[in-house]
């Protein structure tokens, strides 16, 4: 009997080739990742804070020709920031600076920060999938201390020139606002719960297709408590609620936010939560394939 599932399953295996066969050649292209790297300078930078910063980015002068340079004004950050952010608080100067280089398909969203004291690592990350990046190595750094919420706006539109992609202007605001209101809310509960509630309340929200302001908010409070938050106010509660129901209109796929937020998602594993990163296209296959040669060899026992 088990001679006869040997070639059964050598089928399944010839059907995983053949389905892989039909996959375009560019999803699986080393060309996905040929795309030239970028660098967004804060466009008031002296030039002694320009080489701090290109110091933290791990980029030389003589290194800089290997980048496609872009600059943010000022004036750039207070056009995406002004509704969320007090003018004093964005300042008269553009300061933060981003190096962003393509990944390979799949390798998800990595950001690392330098000198940011008010954004943490996982809160880009969020937030840049909120916006539609995809993909992307990500190093944040100022001159100094800074708050890290306009550099979001550098990595959007050196995202935008380096993919030739248009992000989409609603998924931008909502990188914006969720960005701000995570990192508020970081500053009351800690930036390691603040990331993680959003990402759990986000997946509860998008998985049931939450919509009315009452079972939002009832997935928020759950979403606290997971995280071992107890003492948001009503005020934040709906504050992260007005943010939520802006999320959920942009039709976002939970699973490719958490193939690309992996390193966020994995951690919530901690929680119990089932937060199972999306599988490439291989792994799928191989696993349906398994599962139907599974199935003939249980029918045989």
């Amino acid at each position: 009997m088990k001679k006869r599932i040997i070639p059964m399953m050598l089928t399944a295996a010839l059907g995983i080739s053949l389905v892989l066969g039909a996959v375009p050649a560019e999803s699986v292209s080393a060309d996905a990742v040929a795309a030239k790297p970028y660098i967004s300078f804060g466009a008031d930078l002296n030039k002694k804070e320009k080489a701090s910063v290109m110091s933290m980015l791990g980029v030389n002068q003589s290194q800089l020709g290997q980048y496609q340079v872009i600059t943010v004004t000022n004036d750039e950050e207070h056009k995406y920031l002004d509704s969320y952010l007090s003018k004093d608080v964005i300042g008269t100067r553009a300061l933060s600076s981003v190096k962003i280089e393509k990944a390979e398909e799949g390798k998800g969203i990595q950001v690392t920060t330098h000198n940011i004291n008010y954004c943490s690592s996982g809160m880009y990350t969020n937030a840049l999938t909120t916006a539609g990046v995809m993909d992307a190595t990500v190093t944040v750094a100022g001159p100094f201390e800074l708050s890290g919420t306009a550099a979001l706006v550098g990595t959007m539109k050196a995202y935008e020139s380096m993919t030739g992609k248009q992000l989409e202007a609603a998924n931008e605001d909502a990188a914006v606002n969720e960005l701000v209101v995570t990192s508020e809310l970081g500053e009351e509960v800690g930036a390691d719960k603040a990331e993680r509630l959003v990402a759990l309340a986000k997946q509860k929200i998008i998985d049931g297709n939450l919509s009315s302001q009452e079972d939002i908010e009832k997935a928020i409070k759950e979403s606290a408590e997971q995280v071992d938050i107890k003492d948001l106010t009503d005020e934040q509660i709906k504050e992260l609620a007005s943010l939520f129901e802006k999320i959920k209109s942009l039709n976002l796929d939970i699973d490719k936010i958490k193939q690309q937020a992996e390193t966020v998602y994995n951690r919530l594993q901690e929680l119990g939560e089932n937060v199972e990163s999306a599988k490439g296209i291989l792994e799928k296959l191989v696993d349906f394939f398994e599962s139907i040669a599974n199935s003939i060899a249980n029918l045989f026992n």
